[in-house]
Formats: structure tokens, C-alpha cells, sequence
């Protein structure tokens, strides 16, 4: 086995798309970003969709940045990406028109359609899964109910990160962790939930035998290898869902830890040995996602950082291109609970003039709205925050386990003070990862896959190794329990804990 291994990782997130260079030297990782690209989804007449051609220019300019970084011989390429989202193709693997984006309004009312066709508790008991729009049994649904003729001609279905992954090695995959987000796969069968799709009249034969993580798929196919200047490098699927490769690299010994993936989805939870299916389990909107070699992630989900992206998408387009970090600096000087604002209130979902609706929202649950942009920053950072403590409050209540110290991953774990704000929320210690956790987790899947490593203990051990992680002491008081009484009765929660 050689010294250094050098893997690249395509991280595709709601917000840019990254190409990570991960070079694994003994039990230490270190991982360099080569390319970064802007993700976004492009509206033409039909509707909000991924730009999925300029992505593939991306994915390949990464691929030539990987090598020109000192990256050598690959030993393989992975990528992850959001669940939910699929394409159509054609017997020639072409595709059937550009694969939509979760956030276009197709789905609006189809949920109390298929409500009308199956319980929710029925489906939740299958699947694992609460009724989500985004999902991708709602999107298919739609397109059933619009007459869409592409499902009658398409004979494959692909998640996006499997349409990348075929065009580089030529291999039709759909990997595991992937498709435990459609809400049409079986948890108990561990496989596709076929009946289930059939008694819809939905499209179950365009599915393909579900693949297991940390599989090596084929290799660069020779028409792309010599476009980028590699040689046929290993093509491998890792835990495709950005949400269960983060999970996979928690950085501890706790068997069960708590973790919040932040970004512009968040998603609070921990790791079950089987899934947690319970009348209360569906009433708290838990998900049973499939995670890493065949665990469960059993996670509350929250629109995260999504609104605050909006907001600087915005004030960008008026000039005032403010960068993150400045952002945080304004709202840290801020006057605290200016407003109590429920990220997850559905006004917040759809793209575009977030200001405005943050504003509507202000107005319509009785407050004032921050005076100034940090002090809008300050709100939204201490609501989300809010909202971590009520996920975590209800993933100790269903499981049992009491949380010992919060995991922040992802983009969120990089501000600070969001990260100390959720200590005080919760009133618990934060260990924060400024590294990349979901990239981190494409590239040591990888080298799982390669056989370098025997198991995902051995993965987590090489991230704690690999990591330099950020304490944040709690400091709770008063005026954090009265927030959170606020926004629990503003979220149509109630006031008791």
C-alpha cells in the first residue's frame, strides 16, 4: 500500500459546489479545496431546475485544479450531494429534459393528495419518512398528476449525484443512503418499496438494485480521462446524501452522539442501531434516513441557514456585498432577541425578497423588525439556534439518551457564534468541526471502499486525529429561557417542555 493516497471528493451544496483534494498519510488526513463554484438552481419557463451542464464542466475543471494541485495519481473520485432530487433517462441514457430543483413549487397540494391515497402513518411505517414536499415521492406524484410524458418513455430514474457519477464512469447507480431519501424505500426490506410505488401509480420499474455505500462503481471513463489529464481513476459512491456522509465522520468515541449538521438545510439527530418508528416519532416530523454502511440517522430537519443566504443574495444584489464574516461581526454588536424568528416557518421556503417576508413575519406575530442588517443577522442566528434546542429536546424525549455534548459539522460549525449560541440555547458544551465533515467523509468512504480502512470506527478515528475541534463552554441565563418560551408558542408548540 503506498505512503499517501490521494483521493478528490465533489461536495454539491445548496449554496456552491466544492472540489476537495484529500491526501491520507498514515492515520492523518489533510484536505486542500481546489475549485469552488456557485450551485445555483436556474428558472426557465417550466419551472426551478438544476444547471446540471455547467455543473459538469465544474466537476470536470475540479478534476483538472485536483491534479494540478499536486493531486497525482487519484485512487478514486466520489460525491455527495442534497437527497430528494432525480433526473429521467431515455434507453440511451440521455436525458429526458433538466432534472428539477426541490424548491419549485410543483409540489404545492400534493401531499393532501396522496393523503387521499395512503395514511401517513402507513407510509412513515414503510419508509421511515414523514410527508415532506421535497421528498422525492411527492416530486414523482406531481409529475404523475401534471401528465408529465416523460415518465412514460424514461427507463432509468437517477438521484443527481448518480447522474454525475454515470457520466463520469459510465455506471448507473443508485447508492444507498441516496435513496433513503425518495420515501420509497423500505427500511425493513432494504430495498425499493415497490408495492408501495405500484399502488400509486407511480413509475417502480425504472428503479435500479439499490447500492451499497463505499462502493467502487467502475473507473474514469477514457473520453473524460483524457479531456482532464487523469488516467482511469476508480469512480466510487460513498454515502452519497451530504446529511449521512457528515453523520459517518462525528468525531468522538460516543457510541451514540448528537449532531448538528448546519448548513443551508440543518439537520439535528444521532445514530440508531434500527429505526425509531413511533406515533410520536412522526409527530415530532423525525426522519429515519439510511446512513453509512447500513446505520440510521434519526434526524429533525430545519430550514438552517437558508434564510440568512437569502438575505446576503440579496442585499448583494443591491451592492452591498457583505461577506459572512462581517455579517457575524454586525450581528455579534447587536442588541440580543430583537425579534424571535421560527426559521422554519413555510414563508421562508421559496426563494427570492426574504427581507420582505422577514418583514411580513415580524408584523404578523406581533414584533418589530430588527432595525439593521446585523441586528436582522443576530435574529435569524438566534432562532436557529432556538431551533436546535428544541430538536435536540425532542430527540433526548423520543430516544432517551441524554445529550452529553452537541457536534456541529458543516458550514455552521465555522461561525462562532452561532456555535455559542446554541451552547447557551441548550444550555450544553458545543464541540464545533471547522473542517469540511461532509467533503472529509467523501473522501475517507473512498478509501473505505479501497480497503484502507476496515470500518467506519477506524474512519472516525483518522477525523479525530485530523481535526482541530472548537469548545464552546454553555453559558445559559434567563433571557435564553424566555426566548425559547417565545418561540416555542410562536412555532405552535406550546409553552411546556
Amino acid at each position: 500500500m503506498p505512503a499517501s493516497e490521494s483521493y478528490v471528493a465533489f461536495d454539491l451544496g445548496a449554496e456552491s459546489g466544492r472540489a476537495m483534494l484529500g491526501t491520507l498519510t498514515g492515520d492523518r488526513l489533510e484536505v486542500q479545496e481546489v475549485h469552488r463554484f456557485a450551485n445555483t438552481p436556474v428558472r426557465v419557463i417550466s419551472g426551478l431546475h438544476w444547471d446540471v451542464l455547467r455543473l459538469w464542466e465544474e466537476l470536470k475543471n475540479g478534476l483538472v485544479r485536483a491534479k494540478a494541485s499536486g493531486g497525482g495519481e487519484l485512487s478514486g473520485i466520489g460525491l455527495d450531494t442534497w437527497g430528494v432530487d432525480f433526473c429521467l433517462l431515455d434507453h440511451q441514457g440521455a436525458l429526458l429534459g433538466l432534472p428539477y430543483h426541490y424548491r419549485d413549487q410543483r409540489t404545492e397540494g400534493i401531499i393532501d393528495e396522496l393523503r387521499r391515497q395512503i395514511s401517513e402513518w402507513e407510509l412513515y411505517a414503510r419508509t421511515g419518512l414523514p410527508f415532506s414536499p421535497v421528498n422525492t415521492l411527492c416530486q414523482l406524484a406531481a409529475m404523475r398528476k401534471a401528465g408529465s410524458p416523460a415518465l412514460d418513455v424514461a427507463q432509468d430514474l437517477l438521484m443527481i449525484s448518480g447522474l454525475f457519477t454515470f457520466w463520469l464512469s459510465g455506471e448507473r447507480a443508485i447508492e444507498a443512503t441516496i435513496a433513503g431519501t425518495t420515501q420509497f424505500y423500505d427500511l425493513k426490506a432494504h430495498d425499493w418499496a415497490y408495492t408501495l410505488l405500484e399502488n400509486l401509480h407511480l413509475p417502480f420499474c425504472l428503479l435500479r438494485p439499490v447500492t451499497p455505500t463505499a462502493t467502487v462503481l467502475g473507473r474514469l471513463l477514457p473520453a473524460v480521462a483524457e479531456e482532464v489529464g487523469l488516467g482511469q481513476v476508480p469512480i466510487i459512491a460513498t454515502a452519497c446524501h451530504d446529511s449521512a456522509a457528515a453523520a459517518s465522520v462525528v468525531p468522538t468515541q460516543e457510541e451514540w452522539p448528537t449532531f448538528i449538521s448546519s448548513g443551508t438545510w440543518s439537520v439535528v439527530g444521532t445514530e440508531l442501531e434500527q429505526p425509531l418508528l413511533t406515533p410520536e416519532a412522526l409527530a415530532c416530523h423525525f426522519f429515519n434516513e439510511v446512513g453509512a454502511c447500513e446505520r440510521i440517522i434519526f434526524v429533525q430537519n430545519s430550514m438552517g441557514l437558508w434564510p440568512l443566504q437569502e438575505c446576503r443574495r440579496e442585499w448583494l444584489r443591491q451592492g452591498r456585498d457583505w461577506s459572512y464574516a462581517e455579517l457575524t461581526q454586525m450581528a455579534a454588536q447587536a442588541r440580543p432577541f430583537a425579534a424571535i424568528i421560527n426559521p422554519d416557518d413555510p414563508v421562508f421556503f421559496h426563494p427570492g425578497e426574504m427581507t420582505a417576508r422577514i418583514a411580513d413575519y415580524c408584523q404578523s406575530t406581533g414584533q418589530e423588525l430588527p432595525a439593521t442588517p446585523g441586528s436582522l443577522v443576530r435574529s435569524l442566528l438566534e432562532g436557529l439556534a432556538l431551533r436546535y434546542r428544541q430538536g435536540i429536546e425532542d430527540l433526548e424525549r423520543l430516544t432517551g439518551r441524554p445529550t452529553k455534548t452537541i457536534h456541529i459539522l458543516g458550514g455552521g460549525s465555522r461561525n462562532a457564534l452561532l456555535c455559542q449560541f446554541t451552547a447557551d440555547a441548550a444550555g450544553k458544551p458545543v464541540l464545533a468541526d471547522p473542517a469540511e465533515a461532509t467533503a472529509t467523509a467523501t473522501i475517507l468512504l473512498q478509501a473505505l471502499a479501497r480497503k484502507r480502512f476496515a470500518s467506519l470506527v477506524e474512519v472516525r478515528e483518522v477525523v479525530a486525529r485530523s481535526s482541530a475541534l472548537l469548545y464552546y463552554d454553555p453559558h445559559p441565563s434567563d433571557a435564553w429561557d424566555e426566548a425559547y418560551v417565545r418561540f416555542r408558542r410562536l412555532a405552535g408548540l406550546g409553552t411546556d417542555q
